[in-house]
């Protein structure tokens, strides 16, 4: 297996109310957030490049590596993670999140193992609470919290389908990578995440990193 990684790190990050981009942000053992997200792709002999997409004015703070390359990002996700895509080289990508730092090794190893055989993987997590559907202030029904499933990166998919999605896309609204896919037609898997694999996103989730 042979994979590059797109590592969206490009958003303002307000709600995190930092003041700079929260990827950025400098946890306790002295590395930022974006650090950590990174090096888990770096330290992988798997991972090929790392691509990590952000405003120019950050570009010397990614952290120096043979593997990590850096690209601009754009108006919207969408079209920061086709900036990474169209560096990569590798038969696999997986797009991750900047501000998830705590992906762990093991999962990592699953998720390319399902790619490799499914081609289309979201990673993620069965909802635990009880959901409901709600419209204008009204609960509408209760929905079977076994089948809902909460959407983390990375997400993980052969490099010439995600490629063809984004070719694809100008017409399509989608919140992640896999919905896109789904849109188009292609099967996504479900891989769970048994970790804290958090996206660090309100002002408190930086408290005692």
């Amino acid at each position: 297996m042979n994979y590059d990684a797109v590592i969206v790190a490009s958003g303002k990050g307000q709600r995190a109310n930092l003041g700079y981009n929260k990827d950025f942000y400098i946890m306790k053992d002295g590395k930022s957030v974006l650090d950590h997200s990174v090096q888990l792709f770096c330290d992988d002999p798997d991972c090929k490049n790392v691509i990590v997409v952000t405003n120019p004015e950050n570009f010397e703070k990614v952290m120096k590596d043979e593997k990590v390359k850096i690209t601009q990002g754009g108006k919207e996700r969408k079209d920061s993670v086709y900036n990474g895509l169209k560096l990569s080289q590798s038969d696999y990508v997986f797009i991750h999140d900047g501000a998830r730092p705590f992906l762990k090794k093991d999962v990592l190893e699953q998720l390319k193992e399902k790619v490799a055989a499914d081609k289309a993987v979201c990673l993620g997590h069965f909802a635990t609470d009880t959901v409901k559907i709600v419209s204008d202030g009204k609960i509408e029904k209760t929905v079977d919290r076994n089948t809902v499933f909460l959407a983390e990166t990375p997400q993980a998919f052969e490099r010439e389908l995600i490629l063809d999605c984004y070719k694809r896309c100008e017409d399509v609204l989608f919140t992640d990578d896999a919905s896109l896919a789904e849109s188009l037609g292609y099967a996504v898997s479900a891989l769970a995440d048994p970790y804290d694999n958090r996206k660090l996103t309100k002002e408190e989730d930086f408290k005692n990193l």
